[in-house]
């Protein structure tokens, strides 16, 4: 059995050990130390990498009570060594679990909610809630874990006895009834759990929630905490500062300055798109009458320019009118319009016969086409409704 030296020391990240076993797996080799600080991939939180002796422990796993180190390069069975885990990893961890404590006994207190899921991993933690906080909840909840960081409250991870246990109230995703881990933080949360944590909440640093999104009836948090906290505002930073530079404006004026802007293109815009339909409708008045089917290309175009093209189109021939807009590179968009009825159900034939999808209701079908404009032209020579 190997002693959890991470149990009961999280600041403990050199060690050494006597090597029990080395086996070869099919991604290196699976190692058994005697003793261990590393923190075996458990309650959401991934593994624990660093070195025993030269070699790389990339993943550290617990299966059927045995922890297992997945190492990259072999090490000596019976051999004392020294292993060192990678100490800017795991703190960021524990920073960013210590982190989550706080955040679930605050949601817990505040709302009665449950912690239902968890995930831990290289820069990325996420927390479910079983039920729906509003964005107005969210900002008052980051408020007040940011205050109990700086409140540097004590946090105690402990196995109490049956009898303390028995009469304690805690947190816990699923019943659990021996070897229970309690971490408390002072004031704030009970819960059960058997990862690494920080001693006070000063050492987490900061809580940053980064989004909440409605998650299966509740609610995903995505938070960083302590260094993955900073990183991510030393981005949004740099984000503002490039923001300022792009719209000439100062900090705290980016967001007017980035509507005003939204405006002026959206009016641009939909004066380009009247243009630009108001061109193609001139193209096509240049166009001969003339029997059966008709097919026009547009040399860009948007969907309702396209639609009243092929509807007006219609005066143009006495069969389809098939508005096209595209190239054979990229393929085309298409609107066919017909005076009579039946269209519609001949929809799939027709994207069958020119590699297309799409449909519509009588007087319109509008899709695309991957065929060449060729082919196109070519099947609605003989296209008949």
């Amino acid at each position: 059995m190997t002693e959890r030296l991470y149990d009961t020391d999280a600041y403990r990240s050199t060690f050494s050990a006597t090597v029990l076993e080395c086996t070869a797996t099919k991604r290196g080799y699976d190692v058994v130390l005697d003793q261990t600080a590393f923190f075996p991939e458990g309650g959401g939180q991934y593994g624990d990498g660093g070195w025993i002796g030269q070699a790389r422990v990339v993943d550290t796993q617990i299966r059927n009570g045995v922890i297992y180190h997945s190492t990259q390069a072999p090490v000596p069975s019976g051999a004392m060594i020294e292993c060192r885990i990678d100490w800017d990893e795991r703190f960021r961890r524990m920073q960013n679990h210590s982190g989550e404590h706080v955040i679930s006994g605050i949601v817990h207190r505040l709302f009665g909610y449950e912690n239902v899921g968890f995930h831990l991993s290289h820069r990325e933690m996420t927390m479910d809630y079983s039920g729906e906080l509003t964005w107005d909840d969210v900002k008052n909840l980051e408020a007040l874990a940011n205050r109990a960081v700086w409140e540097n409250r004590e946090i105690v991870c402990r196995y109490p006895t049956e009898e303390e246990l028995s009469r304690m109230e805690y947190r816990s995703k699923k019943e659990l009834t021996e070897a229970v881990r309690i971490v408390a933080v002072d004031g704030i949360d009970v819960c059960a759990c058997c990862a690494p944590h920080v001693n006070r909440t000063g050492e987490i640093g900061g809580v940053f929630i980064v989004d909440a999104i409605r998650w299966k009836g509740g609610t995903r948090l995505t938070v960083r905490c302590g260094c993955d906290a900073y990183e991510e505002y030393r981005g949004l930073r740099e984000d503002e500062r490039s923001l300022s530079a792009l719209f000439s404006a100062p900090r705290g004026q980016i967001f007017p300055a980035a509507e005003k802007l939204q405006k002026e293109y959206t009016d641009l815009r939909r004066q380009y798109d009247r243009l630009r339909k108001e061109n193609a409708l001139i193209q096509l008045e240049s166009l001969p009458f003339q029997e059966g089917n008709l097919c026009f290309v547009l040399s860009e175009s948007d969907g309702d320019s396209q639609r009243a093209v092929a509807l007006e189109g219609l005066k143009k021939c006495t069969g389809v009118f098939v508005c096209l807009a595209g190239n054979d590179a990229q393929g085309y968009r298409y609107v066919i319009a017909s005076s009579r009825a039946g269209l519609a159900l001949r929809a799939n034939q027709i994207n069958g016969a020119l590699q297309g999808r799409g449909g519509g209701k009588d007087p319109m079908i509008q899709g695309s086409f991957s065929a060449s404009k060729q082919a196109i032209f070519d099947y609605f020579k003989e296209f008949q409704i």
